[in-house]
């Protein structure tokens, strides 16, 4: 039998077994759960500036250090930002920090009021994934006019560090975006 191989984004063609699973099996797939959707939001977050690859490597420890991204503990976790500050598996980012927290608080509103940060969100595309037509990753935009409304929303609301390439990347890996190359098989 023959052994072909995926065709993956020109960006997963790499040896790095995580970030090929990551584009496999998670980028661009729609992910409706807050708790989900609040970790991609502070993966996002904390990649500011950095590789996904080097916040990708350091997922787990996230995990550990944010309570699995329990947004109702996390939005408690003011007491523990300076254990975070010392935590070498993290990335030891203050504002980064501060701004999970905040938004975990923001989006445990959101119950407390009888909504969901899944359902803000998803409005914005009328709960219908924009499909983007990519035929490399160098014609990906960082940010789009859409990302930089829903940054307005969500800064507005309370939310902290979600500026429009942020936003524009979380969407991209919650699925509300599909960048996928067009010859990727994950199209």
């Amino acid at each position: 039998m023959e052994n072909k191989q995926k065709h993956r984004c020109s960006w997963a063609n790499t040896d790095d077994k995580l970030m090929q699973q990551y584009h496999d099996e998670q980028w661009g797939k729609p992910i409706y759960d807050d708790q989900e959707m609040f970790e991609l939001l502070s993966l996002e977050l904390m990649q500011s500036g950095l590789s996904w690859k080097t916040v990708l490597h350091k997922q787990t420890n996230f995990e550990k250090a944010f309570h699995n991204f329990d947004y109702h503990q996390v939005a408690q976790m003011e007491p523990e930002i300076a254990d975070l500050l010392n935590n070498a598996g993290i990335i030891r980012n203050k504002r980064k920090i501060n701004a999970i927290i905040t938004n975990a608080k923001v989006i445990e509103k959101f119950h407390e009021q009888g909504s969901s940060f899944s359902e803000l969100m998803w409005n914005f595309v009328a709960h219908k994934p924009i499909i983007n037509s990519i035929n490399n990753h160098n014609d990906i935009p960082s940010t789009t006019p859409l990302a930089t409304t829903i940054s307005k929303k969500l800064k507005s609301i309370g939310f902290s560090f979600t500026g429009p390439v942020v936003v524009y990347s979380f969407m991209q890996s919650c699925g509300m975006v599909n960048d996928h190359e067009n010859n990727c098989f994950a199209k």
